[in-house]
């Protein structure tokens, strides 16, 4: 059996990434354990479980969002709190004990409890309509934060005083507390009552194991203590499918010694430490990589001698068939993250130049950072970089600018926009956007792999700076070393759709080495391997 200890934590916290959903979005839910579970869910490659190590209240939504909702899973918190139900619960607020006569206030985002006019209750929902929390007032400040499991209970309360949260509590199904963690030096108390955990593995007999200590130094300490129950009652033929993370590597070096692992990394979501990264690294069965240039770095840092390091993209190719043909303008992405200012600036000045000989096309700058107020930003400096080299800055007016300008400037000639910004966190917005470009430009100086992967699924000619496994020089695509070669680069997939086309074919072929067969095959080669 395969088990997956996946990497979903908010902002390096022992909890999950579930938000508000009125709130802008700041994350993406995709990574390479998703994938993974995905390509081993619905293809049945092996047998599998995912240990979750992080607290959870809403994992029921989050599996049912990556279509896996019948994942199996163990979860750490679940053995404190002593929930077994694996699934979700429909439960509305009416039922909870309100005071006699409180008024519910529905406004467009929040439902608020109101007793004579005062709130004393704020209730806050998932993206999927769920009841997430309940934040409890005294006057105008939270006096208790109220956090709901999917499964219809309140799993962990967070207490607060006048200076800030105090300490947080995490119950059972029935509201007894177990463990209490403080917020001032993060130690964590036992429920002296109650001081055991709840092990049920593999459909055996719920066994009650009691904690060692009383007192934690902190919850790491207390994760790291069930995960290694959870570890010993497993077999030693079974392999663990670890997301490399700072906030778990100690705990897997520490309780994964002697066994079968295979480590992944996603991005940049791993810093090395080298008190931790050698030994974990060295131990390993196999290292999985999510590009060929994160497998070359490894191999050089490992040295020579080790070669169980492979490179399998979490992101499979389809053949897919984007609108762009269909638009009365020309699209052309340009990925704007990690892309220095003088660059930028050049990339304008290119584009405003070229609008003159195609006035059909268009330019959208892609980001997947969240920042709000970065679409402003990039508009603005590109305005001010249009007007000072005497191009027309109304190229790269926001739409409320357009808006103005039309109303107050009727005599004026009419200049259309032509600079876009397309801010895409998640991956649904960011597949949307990407089907209606004509031309993926992307010369920062990270690779951006989901960007490559789906120029590839829909055919769109893409133009980098340095080639890699999924752009080729001449066949999809074109390696930019100076930007004032760009122009030419332009007019050879813009000017007619011959050599457009033939990018695109090229495109689809090189996809069938990314398939879901083939990473299928890929990873039961990795497992074969290990077994």
């Amino acid at each position: 059996m395969v088990i997956f200890v996946p990497a979903w934590y908010k902002n390096n916290e022992w909890c999950e990434n579930e938000q508000n959903w009125h709130e802008r979005k700041m994350h993406t839910e995709f990574d390479d354990t998703v994938k993974q579970i995905q390509l081993y869910h619905r293809n049945k490659a092996f047998e599998y479980t995912i240990c979750i190590l992080g607290f959870s209240p809403n994992f029921r939504h989050f599996l049912h969002r990556q279509g896996v909702y019948k994942a199996p899973y163990f979860s750490v918190f679940d053995a404190i709190n002593e929930c077994e139900g694996k699934r979700a619960k429909v439960f509305s607020y009416h039922d909870f004990d309100w005071i006699p006569h409180t008024e519910f206030l529905y406004t467009p985002f929040v439902i608020a409890a109101m007793f004579h006019g005062r709130k004393y209750a704020q209730l806050e929902f998932g993206e999927d309509g769920n009841l997430i929390r309940i934040d409890m007032y005294e006057g105008d400040s939270v006096a208790i934060r109220n956090i709901y499991d999917d499964r219809g209970f309140v799993s962990s309360a967070i207490m607060y005083d006048d200076k800030g949260p105090v300490y947080q509590d995490y119950y059972t199904e029935n509201g007894t507390w177990k463990i209490r963690e403080f917020f001032d030096d993060n130690h964590v108390e036992i429920n002296k009552e109650r001081n055991f955990y709840v092990l049920s593995v593999d459909g055996k007999k719920r066994e009650e194991i009691p904690f060692k200590k009383d007192r934690y130094n902190n919850l790491e300490e207390v994760i790291s203590e069930i995960f290694n129950s959870f570890v010993s009652k497993l077999s030693k033929n079974d392999i663990f499918c670890v997301a490399m993370h700072n906030l778990h590597d100690r705990i897997i070096m520490d309780n994964l010694e002697g066994r079968r692992t295979v480590l992944s990394f996603f991005g940049d979501r791993y810093k090395r430490d080298d008190k931790i990264t050698r030994p974990l690294l060295t131990r390993a069965n196999y290292i999985v990589t999510d590009s060929k240039i994160e497998c070359d770095k490894i191999k050089d840092y490992l040295g020579d001698g080790y070669n169980n390091v492979i490179n399998i993209t979490p992101f499979d190719t389809r053949k897919e068939i984007g609108i762009s043909g269909h638009l009365t303008v020309q699209k052309i992405l340009v990925a704007v993250d990690d892309l220095p200012l003088d660059n930028f600036e050049k990339l304008v000045l290119i584009f405003a130049k070229y609008f003159e000989e195609n006035d059909k096309a268009r330019v959208c700058f892609f980001s997947r950072k969240a920042d709000v107020g970065l679409p402003k930003k990039l508009l603005s400096h590109t305005r001010q970089v249009l007007e000072s080299n005497g191009y027309d800055s109304r190229m790269a007016l926001e739409d409320d600018d357009n808006n103005t300008a039309e109303n107050t400037l009727d005599d004026m000639e009419e200049v259309p926009i032509k600079f876009f910004v397309e801010q895409c966190v998640d991956e649904l917005s960011a597949s949307k956007c990407i089907r209606e470009q004509r031309l993926i430009i992307n010369l920062s100086n990270s690779v951006n792999l989901y960007l490559q992967i789906s120029g590839v699924s829909f055919g769109i000619p893409q133009v980098v700076s340095e080639e890699s496994q999924y752009v080729r020089h001449g066949l999809n695509g074109q390696i930019v070393k100076h930007f004032e070669d760009l122009p030419k680069v332009l007019n050879y997939y813009l000017s007619s759709l011959n050599n457009w086309n033939n990018a695109m074919i090229q495109a689809y072929e090189i996809g069938e080495n990314y398939t879901t067969r083939r990473l299928v095959e890929k990873w039961k080669e990795v497992v074969k391997s290990i077994g």
